[in-house]
């Protein structure tokens, strides 16, 4: 049975995450520090090869796989999206740190909207959904390797919500340009909706790309 894996990649730096703002779907695009740190790891590192590039609409997203995958077919898959934070969008931490609707919104349950924005589960939604659609297109191109350029938020709930190992939201942390690798069955989405996190990337050179990065660090 054939295995399909998806890499997971976050994008570039925006002036907004350099001023420490909540930048969801404010439509930055990459700053000159974001485009240069892209192209450093692309030169020092190795990005797996893959048949098809899906991205989010957003221009930070698709700015950074025309870095990453200048020579690749990229098709964008409006549920990739980053969180909508409404009232809070393009706002500095400090300057919402002082403000009482934000403290109860990040005290709230994952399910509770941002005034005017969407809610943690909003967007683990999208990202399953997302998943679904890129899936069953590889499946019916026969694509065992595609790149998805999203943002830290998406991968973070996604893996969360269906990865294995199971971890926490924030222990699937993710900087810029990087992310993880995930491997798929027909067999394990249709009868577990799960998939295997395989490894991070992009590869360093003293790392062998076909050894696992998990094996149980819990």
């Amino acid at each position: 049975m054939l295995t399909y894996k998806i890499h997971l990649i976050r994008h570039g730096l925006t002036q907004g995450n350099l001023d420490g703002r909540y930048i969801g779907m404010t439509d930055l695009p990459l700053c000159g520090e974001g485009r240069r740190q892209l192209e450093e790891l692309r030169r020092a590192c190795e990005y797996p090869q893959v048949d098809r590039v899906f991205v989010s609409p957003l221009l930070r997203a698709k700015e950074s796989a025309e870095i990453l995958y200048p020579d690749r077919y990229t098709e964008v898959v409006d549920e990739l999206r980053e969180l909508d934070f409404g009232a809070f969008e393009n706002r500095a931490i400090s300057d919402l740190e002082r403000d009482p609707d934000f403290q109860r919104w990040i005290s709230s349950p994952p399910d509770t909207k941002a005034p005017g924005g969407e809610s943690g589960a909003d967007l683990q939604g999208r990202a399953v959904e997302a998943l679904a659609y890129i899936f069953a297109q590889m499946m019916e191109k026969r694509a065992a390797s595609t790149a998805v350029v999203t943002h830290g938020g998406l991968i973070m709930n996604l893996l969360a919500a269906m990865g294995l190992p199971q971890r926490e939201a924030v222990r699937w942390n993710v900087q810029p340009g990087r992310g993880y690798t995930i491997l798929l069955t027909p067999q394990m989405w249709m009868r577990d909706h799960k998939f295997e996190v395989y490894a991070q990337i992009p590869y360093e050179e003293e790392r062998e790309v076909d050894e696992p990065f998990f094996v149980d660090r819990e």
